[in-house]
């Protein structure tokens, strides 16, 4: 690789690359529950596979496990390609690089409120809500926003990426170079350094208040959302049962 293209941290491309896979194939699947069992907003004609419930769910929970790490990567290390003080101001100069740049960091911030919306609206649908046609529920309607943002957002990602980064960028993703700091017998002690910056005065999470405030809240509503999208379910399923 040469010194001008792009260098992509491992554990980026690890968490970019698994998140990014799950989540696709939940949107893909997620459109085939809805093509087998609602279609009110269009459709395709496809054989309906008989266990496609059960196929999307899975993919969902494994990229509920993931996304709590993922987020929280993509909000500290990976802040610099969210939304920044200046984002809102930029997108309004069309046509300019910096317009391209916050068109794809509020792209990316999107996406992460859009995967907590679908997260949090799936955990809380019954698994027997589309089966028996009970389609008005405001969890489903949530859910099928979710998915359409992500849809959307996920091909502004890609299409700014391309545009931003062009074919370095894009090649920088499966390149196997590791930088000697980026070697995975280091991230034990990064981690505890981390954890150390957190528990200093606030440490990263200080920093991003006072230079980012509005990316800070947006932090905080999506940690608190999937500690919510955890704990909810279980409440609810406690109380039908008693």
């Amino acid at each position: 690789m040469s010194r001008s293209a792009p260098y992509q941290p491992l554990l980026l491309k690890i968490l970019h690359g698994v998140s990014g896979i799950l989540a696709i194939a939940a949107m893909i699947t997620g459109f085939l529950v809805y093509n087998s069992f609602d279609g009110r907003f269009g459709k395709i004609l496809i054989p309906r596979i008989e266990e496609i419930i059960d196929i999307h769910g899975t993919f969902a929970v494994f990229f509920f496990v993931t996304f709590p790490v993922f987020a929280l990567y993509s909000f500290h290390a990976g802040n610099k390609r969210l939304l920044q003080k200046d984002s809102l101001t930029n997108i309004v100069q069309v046509g300019k690089p910096i317009w391209w740049i916050s068109l794809q960091r509020i792209a990316n911030t999107l996406m992460l409120i859009a995967a907590l919306l679908a997260v949090l609206s799936g955990r809380m649908m019954q698994e027997e809500w589309l089966p028996t046609g009970q389609l008005n529920h405001s969890w489903y309607y949530i859910h099928l926003i979710a998915w359409v943002i992500l849809v959307c957002c996920l091909a502004i990602h890609l299409l700014m990426s391309a545009k931003v980064g062009g074919a370095p960028l894009l090649l920088s993703i499966f390149s196997a170079q590791i930088r000697p700091e980026d070697n995975p017998k280091q991230w034990s002690t990064r981690l505890r350094n981390w954890f150390s910056n957190l528990s200093n005065n606030g440490g990263r999470i200080n920093h991003l208040i006072q230079h980012n405030l509005p990316l800070a809240i947006i932090e905080i509503i999506v940690l608190v959302g999937i500690l919510a999208a955890l704990i909810l379910p279980l409440i609810f399923s406690a109380g039908e049962s008693t």
